[in-house]
């Protein structure tokens, strides 16, 4: 299987270490079979995915803002789920949860049916090399697998600082039959995006709705 990562254990501070063992009970998700949301949430409310939630903070912004959804978090990067956590146990956050994993298995194998109301996808890796663009996550298949836990009427909100990725995304969505383009709603900026933008760099957002 192509995958659209690599895994990154980076520099994990002790901190973080703490907290991958001591707030994983409370947040973290363990994968065994097909998910609950409601379960799990103990609760119904409108189920939200950021895929790539980075250091966390734009998902616990996002959870901050809007008590009455419910937050789901997936990466592979250990000193970043480390410190969501450290922010989700400070802010008291009980709309949270966090999933260390591949979004791809996690549609495919834990979710059975449209689940989620909102899927976000800031910033994923580039991939900026010709030869590995078949890597970069927005592709026709993967969007496929989206629509199908998706709920009707839910949005996706995907952005990027890359143009040709941009462009990529762009074709590949307006192609999908799964989703239709819209209305570009506000966003927390993230730190990365921030710092971008002080330089000078640019930034496209696409905001689609599932069918």
């Amino acid at each position: 299987m192509i995958r659209s990562f690599t895994r990154r254990n980076g520099r994990i501070t002790a901190g973080q270490e703490r907290a991958l063992a001591s707030l994983w009970p409370h947040y973290g998700v363990n994968l065994e079979g097909i998910l609950d949301l409601n379960t799990l949430f103990g609760r119904s409310a409108e189920k939200h995915l950021e895929i790539g939630f980075g250091m966390g903070d734009t998902l616990v912004t996002m959870a901050q803002s809007h008590p009455e959804h419910d937050y789901l978090g997936i990466d592979v990067y250990r000193p970043g789920t480390g410190h969501l956590l450290l922010q989700i146990a400070e802010a008291q956050l009980t709309n949270v949860r966090v999933i260390s994993g591949d979004v791809v298995d996690f549609l495919q194998d834990n979710l059975s049916s449209p689940c989620l109301d909102a899927v976000y996808l800031f910033f994923p890796d580039p991939w900026s090399k010709k030869r590995h663009h078949k890597r970069r996550l927005v592709q026709a298949h993967f969007m496929t697998l989206l629509a199908q836990r998706m709920t009707s009427g839910s949005s996706f909100h995907v952005a990027t600082d890359w143009e040709n990725y941009a462009e990529h995304m762009l074709d590949v969505l307006d192609a999908s039959p799964d989703f239709i383009k819209s209305t570009i709603p506000k966003r927390p900026l993230t730190k990365f995006e921030q710092r971008g933008r002080r330089l000078g760099h640019g930034v496209w957002d696409f905001f689609y709705q599932r069918n």
